[in-house]
């Protein structure tokens, strides 16, 4: 959390975050006083004390699918899916000083005592999503390794080693996925489908985090609940739980470890633009690095804060 006089969160300088959001609420008459920062990785996220959310654009990559965002959220609203709005009065996006891109997010608000989402919630918002006709303007098609092969190239922490390892782990998974035989039929997924991108709302969980909206596989979609169960330690079994609302269990499919290495390839090299810029990332990130280039399915790994 941070007010508008805190620089550090955690030991780490987020001065240049807070900067940014006061620029920005200046250009469109909000008030910054009080805000709270509630993320900070690929985005800083920040809470006003008037019900909008600030979302901070926090690498060259992440910009570049601001505009997808804003479309594939209006395309979501207008079907009415429990998904986060844009406060559509606003500019989206603002650019500040030509190299911040933002976006201003209508606050969800969970009521007294709600409940916390669930791997229900995110097995029901993945069936109506998948469900949905395709939109009037073209997705990009799935493509994470691009993605992924564009961080590592902003890295500024690896060593030459490690920035070798990545380099072959994501030619091998290339070649790996091309050999994939999907079963169920492709079309629009959320991209990232997990219970941590769901937030407790007044109507229920609503979904948020649109930056992997894209036309693909919906064998991806289920796999980060999947991968969540063998590789986080969460007190509820989350991925039984939306396997039971959605229908199928990709756990039993036979190219399922392709994905899961795909999806863990993913939550290592997550967070290596902004690794320099906020270092409370990086023992975590280090036992994720360590442990999946060792090959190590065991240990286990905890959320980025």
């Amino acid at each position: 959390m941070t007010t508008s006089m805190t620089a550090t969160v955690g030991g780490v300088d987020v001065a240049w975050a807070r900067e940014i959001l006061d620029g920005a609420c200046a250009q469109v008459g909000l008030d910054p006083q009080g805000a709270k920062l509630i993320k900070f990785t690929n985005n800083a996220v920040y809470n006003l004390r008037a019900p909008v959310t600030v979302r901070i654009a926090g690498s060259t990559v992440i910009q570049q699918r601001v505009s997808k965002v804003i479309e594939v959220t209006r395309w979501l609203a207008r079907h009415d899916m429990p998904t986060v709005r844009l406060v559509e009065d606003l500019p989206q996006p603002l650019v500040l000083d030509d190299q911040h891109v933002i976006t201003f997010w209508h606050t969800v608000t969970p009521p007294p005592h709600s409940a916390a989402p669930d791997g229900h919630d995110l097995g029901r918002i993945l069936r109506r999503y998948h469900a949905l006709p395709r939109p009037p303007f073209d997705l990009p098609k799935w493509d994470l390794l691009t993605g992924i092969r564009e961080r590592i190239a902003e890295d500024e922490i690896l060593t030459a080693d490690e920035h070798l390892f990545l380099q072959d782990t994501h030619d091998e998974l290339a070649e790996q996925l091309d050999a994939v035989d999907y079963q169920l039929p492709a079309g629009p997924i959320h991209g990232d489908g997990f219970v941590g991108n769901l937030i407790a709302g007044p109507a229920g969980a609503v979904i948020c985090d649109f930056d992997s909206a894209s036309d693909g596989p919906r064998e991806w979609d289920l796999t980060p609940v999947a991968v969540g169960k063998l590789r986080f330690n969460y007190p509820a079994d989350h991925h039984s739980d939306a396997v039971a609302e959605y229908g199928y269990d990709i756990t039993r499919w036979p190219h399922f470890p392709a994905l899961r290495r795909l999806r863990e390839f993913q939550l290592v090299t997550s967070v290596l633009p902004v690794l320099r810029s906020n270092t409370s990332l990086l023992d975590q990130w280090r036992h994720r690095f360590t442990t999946f280039q060792n090959g190590d399915l065991s240990a286990r790994w905890t959320t980025y804060k």
